[in-house]
């Protein structure tokens, strides 16, 4: 089975990360999800993986109004505190579970999204299998260990890697099975993948 290509934060190798042209660029370039960073500032819901975020950053409320139905959605909760709120835009867009993966280092997060929503997928970013169990997957920050790996598939996880942009690696990545590869380059992970098939 060949990877899910999931463009981290857009298309962000030749767009600046997190915007709606670095999303539409990931849409072009053939990615299977854009992935984005949600935080909170003022009482609202913006894009941006730093906190702090500066004004001109786009909203979650734009971002779904835009990308929703035309890619999957890769939600990443930065702030726990959100994440009532998150689902809660998801659900006023009416994205299907079938289009989302909600991702966050947050247990409190992670567990919420799986209370509310057991439907959707989950994948909590952690080296340590065992955490993420219930879930339906993990991510494995690079350099991901082949033994983590195989750890997480054999207790039943869907695995994905980030960030990878080399695309020697994304083939070894493939090799193992690994479910979804996070990339800033997605029209390259494409090109690899498709090539060695």
């Amino acid at each position: 089975m060949t990877p899910l290509v999931l463009a981290h934060r857009g298309a962000c190798w030749e767009a600046p990360e997190n915007t709606l042209e670095a999303f539409e660029l990931a849409i072009a370039e053939g990615a299977d999800y854009v992935e984005f960073d949600v935080r909170a500032r003022r009482g609202e819901l913006v894009i941006c993986h730093d906190p702090g975020p500066p004004d001109e950053v786009p909203t979650l409320e734009e971002v779904l109004a835009a990308l929703t139905g035309r890619i999957g959605l890769c939600v990443e909760v930065k702030e726990e505190e959100t994440t009532d709120a998150v689902l809660d835009a998801l659900e006023r867009h009416a994205v299907r579970p079938g289009e989302l993966i909600v991702v966050s280092f947050q247990t409190g997060a992670v567990r919420r999204v799986a209370e509310r929503r057991p439907e959707l997928r989950c994948v909590l970013h952690t080296h340590e299998p065992e955490e993420a169990a219930g879930y339906w997957g993990i991510g494995f920050e690079e350099p991901a260990e082949t033994d983590r790996i195989a750890a997480a598939q054999a207790a039943g996880l869907a695995t994905t890697v980030f960030t990878v942009n080399d695309p020697e690696r994304m083939l070894e990545l493939a090799a193992l099975g690994v479910t979804g590869i996070f990339t800033d380059r997605p029209a390259l992970a494409r090109r690899a993948l498709q090539a060695a098939r």
